[in-house]
């Protein structure tokens, strides 16, 4: 894929997958809201404040005003927060050329309109669905710009624009697998965030190993359920955008939505938690009321994500979650 690829937004991921596509031997232009954090980047080669300690390879070059940033861009990498991506993309429309690809990080479900990212991008830019493309995985940025080793998944429908992505952002680090189930790869990655959250609230509350696998492994399940429901690869699941990702984020103290709720499980009010989050999003907080609404509208039953979704805006106490979900009815592990 040639020409010059823009990311939209210099967070901590958003920077990450531009120094991947960077090295991948790439043009891009990282855009930054703050336009001191674009100069920083320009100046001395490092996002201090997202990713301190990593240089960033000379053909990743950073702005502050989006016009710029996406003039002659012939593919468009939008890393801004789900819940802020309608708001952004609306007043970026304009700018982006029309035959460009348009290529998602946020992981997420909006509130209101219950829609998918990809929903989202389509619905404001009117781009075809095959134009518009998801990566999901167990991609914590940190490790990622550290240049461990790890793969992720990129899913489009058109299957040779995903293989186009695929060879874009390819290093001896990173290693990108491709599937056209799109569905499936948005809400194994939206849905992961609620169930790290879970996990974060028990290791807070003291919980071990049992706890966890149990939160990780029926988590799962009805992240499956509701893919079901919608039309998912069941596949998709068990692999790097369903298990891997999930993996990742309940396990890692790396994981934002992980390290909110052991805050909260360790007795912080909900502004505490965000106060020491120091302005990085746990995009589960929002997106457990969306994915719980999207499951009450397809009849999908899914305990861990009500009980994430009352502690979040309920005051529900994370110790009272241990009862919720044990004293459910029991059932059979798979049902018939």
């Amino acid at each position: 894929m040639g020409g010059h690829i823009t990311v939209l937004g210099a967070g901590s991921w958003g920077t990450a997958f531009a120094k991947v596509m960077a090295d991948a031997g790439r043009e891009v232009v990282l855009w930054a809201r703050r336009r001191d954090v674009s100069e920083s980047i320009t100046s001395t080669r490092e996002n201090a404040e997202y990713l301190p300690g990593v240089r960033l390879p000379a053909p990743l070059r950073s702005t502050s005003d989006p016009r710029r940033a996406l003039d002659g861009a012939h593919t468009v990498v939008l890393a801004v927060p789900s819940q802020s991506l309608r708001h952004n993309l609306t007043s970026w429309r304009s700018l982006i050329a029309d035959d460009a690809t348009l290529v998602s990080l946020a992981k997420g479900v909006e509130l209101g309109t219950l829609k998918r990212m990809s929903e989202v991008i389509a619905d404001v830019t009117g781009f075809a669905e095959d134009r518009i493309a998801v990566v999901s995985g167990p991609n914590l940025a940190k490790e990622i710009a550290e240049e461990q080793p790890t793969a992720t998944v990129i899913a489009c429908r058109d299957h040779d624009r995903a293989v186009a992505l695929q060879r874009a952002c390819t290093t001896g680090y990173f290693r990108p697998y491709t599937i056209t189930d799109v569905v499936g790869c948005e809400l194994g990655g939206a849905c992961k965030n609620v169930i790290a959250l879970s996990c974060g609230m028990a290791d807070g509350l003291g919980f071990g190993a049992n706890t966890l696998a149990t939160l990780i492994t029926r988590g799962l399940a009805e992240t499956s359920r509701l893919g079901a429901a919608l039309g998912a690869d069941p596949l998709t699941f068990a692999g790097l955008a369903g298990l891997g990702d999930l993996v990742a984020t309940c396990s890692s103290p790396l994981s934002r939505n992980r390290t909110f709720g052991a805050r909260l499980g360790r007795g912080e009010t909900m502004a505490q938690a965000r106060s020491a989050a120091a302005g990085q999003v746990a995009e589960g907080v929002k997106s457990c009321s969306s994915i719980r609404e999207l499951a009450l509208r397809h009849g999908v039953e899914m305990p861990i994500t009500e009980v994430v979704h009352r502690v979040c805006h309920d005051g529900f106490h994370p110790r009272e979650m241990a009862g919720a979900l044990l004293g459910r009815q029991t059932k059979p592990e798979r049902e018939r």
